[in-house]
């Protein structure tokens, strides 16, 4: 499933992101990518360790937290901390899978099952770049503006696109779900959205809401692995 979710952030946050990441450190990507992937990428990557990469890491989490859409989707148990990337000056990132397991910044293992991008610049602020994931339908281009939110299955192959012009900067991070799998994750998000929307039009007291709760959560039961 490849599910946008607009205005994760705010316009002025994005500035303000923007603003504070000017100051920053920005070392090769090369750094944080593993084996067939570290020859495919050519980017650049807010220094992580410092200060400054983990406030910035922080807020992008808490608004990830706090978005119903998102938890909806994912159903997330872990999450590795949003890091930042820049793309400029033909900078790529290859044809590639991301990994399957994580180290978190606290020692942790963790399995990556939902991959998000947050852009940080506005579609028209760059050429190129576009963030393309393979899917059963084919190849899907994904650009879009500022403050908004991709979500797709880690397991995907995907890459960045070169930049020929501008500049592309975005957050990245994963997340491990309660469900392993993405198609009974995709379902229960389309039946999670269904029972929200007939909830608003019949009311949570309506008989065929609380029958279709009670599916969402036995299915839940049965396929989380908390």
């Amino acid at each position: 499933m490849l599910l946008p979710i607009e205005e994760l952030i705010s316009r002025e946050m994005v500035n303000e992101i923007r603003t504070q990441m000017a100051q920053g450190e920005w070392l090769s990507g090369k750094r944080t990518a593993g084996g067939i992937a570290r020859n495919a990428k050519d980017n650049l990557q807010l220094d992580e360790t410092s200060e400054l990469a983990q406030e910035l890491s922080q807020y992008v989490l808490e608004a990830v937290k706090q978005n119903p859409l998102f938890i909806s989707a994912a159903l997330p148990q872990a999450y590795f901390y949003p890091r930042f990337n820049c793309y400029q000056n033909g900078g790529h990132y290859g044809l590639h899978t991301d990994s399957s397991i994580l180290t978190t910044d606290d020692g942790q293992l963790m399995r990556s099952d939902v991959s998000a991008t947050l852009f940080l610049s506005d579609a028209d602020e760059y050429e190129g770049g576009e963030l393309t994931i393979e899917t059963p339908f084919g190849a899907q281009e994904i650009k879009l503006n500022a403050g908004d939110l991709i979500i797709y299955p880690s397991s995907s192959l995907h890459e960045v696109k070169p930049v020929t012009s501008g500049t592309r900067i975005a957050a990245f991070f994963w997340t491990q779900s309660l469900v392993k799998e993405a198609s009974q994750r995709e379902m229960l998000f389309d039946l999670d959205q269904s029972v929200q929307s007939l909830t608003q039009q019949l009311g949570s007291d309506n008989e065929e809401v609380r029958r279709l709760n009670g599916i969402y959560h036995n299915l839940l039961r049965q396929w989380a692995q908390p």
